[in-house]
């Protein structure tokens, strides 16, 4: 897939998406653009928003940094890409304003009632901002277009399946000239939201016989590597390698993407239009401005590519310090616009669709 083929389906979303969400600007604004009324700008605001998490969502906020911070040139944005789990846990504790995570708050751990705690007064809200289409990624010269199905992927993962001529990668490429280099597979060491959606995508799919989530399952062996960037760069310099990125570390290291079947048996090409279908269909399951999605991997939907995440900001709806609270509201006020959205479109990430980001500003602009 060519990345001109990629640049005009996201163009296109873009263009779909913010032509619907310019009717759901409530604010009373009369231009185009469709961020909350809270979403200050001007030389008024000053100070630093101290923020941490995904690496997935890293290269967007550099984006929204220089759109946001050329408004706002009293403002800086620091965001160090420390991994969606050691982000949870910085906002958890405090030193940051808002957290990125490619997984929302997991009731499991324990960590939406930490977050409430955190806020005193009021309650830590998931404010889903991009979707982030994980592209598994590989490394194999003279091979292109390669096509795999999720129970294959998951033997890849697995250990289970060492060589690029094994016979279930040989019945997804029927076509294909397979060398018998052996399979290196690259998975995230540190913690991590892409690793928590493609281990939950394997759960559901691929008979995945471990627990999904932000820690790479020991049992299942690979080799690790610290963020999406020294994955993408890890695959790129060893030949037979494999690996699973967020689609705009894919693009920016020019790594070629498979193919992926979703519910429906269909090998899809990984572009922001095919992701979409498949966050389209996302259902929330949080309450109130809390929009927590449920993702279906196994998706039967036509065209739709199953793996993604959407990544979130997670801040608190009310107890911010009086510091960070107008500084935060802003910068996630820009985000969730039209410009914030549509900045994203030629770095390999696609818009929210417009029903969901209309729900985002309304609960940035309930942040107080």
């Amino acid at each position: 897939m060519k990345y001109a083929g990629r640049l005009a389906a996201a163009a296109i979303i873009g263009a779909l998406s913010l032509a619907a969400c310019g009717t759901d600007n409530n604010s009373g604004d009369s231009g185009t653009s469709a961020a909350p009324s809270g979403a200050a700008t001007g030389s008024s605001l000053s100070g630093t928003i101290n923020a941490a998490g995904s690496s997935a969502q890293a290269n967007a906020v550099d984006e929204w940094k220089k759109g946001f911070q050329s408004a706002n040139p009293g403002v800086s944005v620091n965001y160090n890409p420390s991994g969606s789990g050691a982000g949870v846990q910085s906002f958890i504790q405090g030193t940051v304003a808002f957290a990125g995570s490619d997984s929302a708050l997991n009731d499991e751990k324990g960590e939406p009632a930490q977050a409430d705690a955190r806020c005193k007064t009021g309650k830590a809200i998931n404010l889903p901002m991009v979707i982030g289409p994980v592209a598994v990624v590989y490394n194999l010269p003279g091979v292109d277009g390669l096509q795999l199905s999720p129970k294959t992927i998951g033997g890849i993962f697995n250990s289970k399946i060492t060589k690029w001529d094994d016979p279930a990668i040989k019945a997804d490429n029927p076509s294909a000239t397979l060398p018998s280099t052996a399979i290196q597979a690259f998975h995230r060491s540190d913690e991590s939201g892409t690793s928590d959606n493609f281990t939950k995508f394997l759960k559901a799919t691929a008979e995945w016989p471990y627990e999904s989530g932000k820690a790479w399952p020991a049992e299942a062996k690979g080799q690790g590597a610290k963020g999406s960037d020294q994955v993408a760069a890890s695959v790129k310099s060893t030949e037979g390698a494999i690996g699973y990125v967020e689609m705009s570390f894919a693009e920016n290291s020019s790594l070629q993407t498979a193919k992926v079947a979703n519910g429906s048996g269909e090998f899809v090409d990984l572009t922001p239009e095919n992701a979409g279908k498949t966050v389209e269909a996302a259902e929330v399951v949080g309450t109130g401005n809390d929009l927590k999605l449920k993702i279906d991997y196994a998706t039967k939907a036509a065209g739709a590519y199953p793996i993604v995440l959407v990544t979130y900001e997670i801040t608190c709806e009310k107890g911010l310090s009086a510091t960070d609270l107008p500084l935060v509201k802003a910068f996630l006020g820009y985000t969730a616009s039209d410009a914030g959205q549509q900045a994203l479109t030629t770095l390999g990430y696609a818009p929210l669709p417009a029903s969901l980001i209309s729900k985002v500003r309304t609960a940035v602009e309930a942040i107080s």
